[in-house]
């Protein structure tokens, strides 16, 4: 899913939702970071709709789902504040068939209480970027609710576009959720054909 963490949560009236701290640091993730990184997602599997994993995967799944993202020359960033992870974002394939080798999907999660800072505007824009140095030439949004403002309205600043709702996709929490998607292309997109060799 690519809902950054909490995003339904208010935006804090102390920040700008545009506006990202002056000393955060965007990094390339190590496997060392997985420590945090696996804290950061555990809270969101056990407490928000953000993902539909109900077990949270301990620190080797989580260090082969790094090794493994990293593996395909795909991005795999976090956020640092004051010396500690306070976010993550990564790009990985959309589907496994050949057909969609050109097509990513992006994820991103906050810690808890870091919502309304600019770190997932930061985050994903820097992912945008990753992104456009590599052969993809469009990013799909999997967004967990048709309510979920947050990360919606993050997507959309970033130019996303609406490109359909599946209603009562997913059940978490005793509920039905919807999952929306949205999409934006990378470089030139569909605009020329992409490498032959690629």
């Amino acid at each position: 899913m690519s809902t950054p963490g909490t995003a339904q949560a208010p935006l804090s009236a102390r920040h700008s939702p545009d506006a990202e701290p002056a000393d955060l640091l965007i990094r390339p993730a190590t496997p060392e970071d997985m420590h945090a990184v696996q804290a950061i997602y555990a809270y969101h599997v056990l407490h928000s709709t953000a993902t539909f994993e109900e077990t949270p995967p301990d620190l080797a799944e989580m260090q082969a789902r790094h090794a493994h993202i990293t593996g395909q020359g795909l991005p795999w960033l976090v956020a640092e504040l004051e010396g500690q992870i306070v976010g993550y974002a990564y790009a990985g394939l959309y589907r496994p068939r050949i057909a969609y080798r050109f097509t990513l999907e992006d994820s991103i999660y906050l810690a808890q209480g870091q919502v309304g800072k600019g770190l997932g505007k930061a985050l994903l824009a820097r992912l945008l970027a990753e992104c456009e140095k590599g052969p993809w030439r469009q990013m799909i949004a999997v967004i967990a609710g048709h309510d979920n403002r947050g990360s919606i309205g993050l997507h959309r600043a970033l130019g996303f576009t609406h490109a359909g709702t599946q209603v009562a996709t997913g059940y978490k929490f005793q509920q039905w959720i919807d999952v929306v998607f949205m999409q934006r292309a990378l470089g030139p997109g569909n605009q020329t054909h992409p490498d032959a060799n690629a």
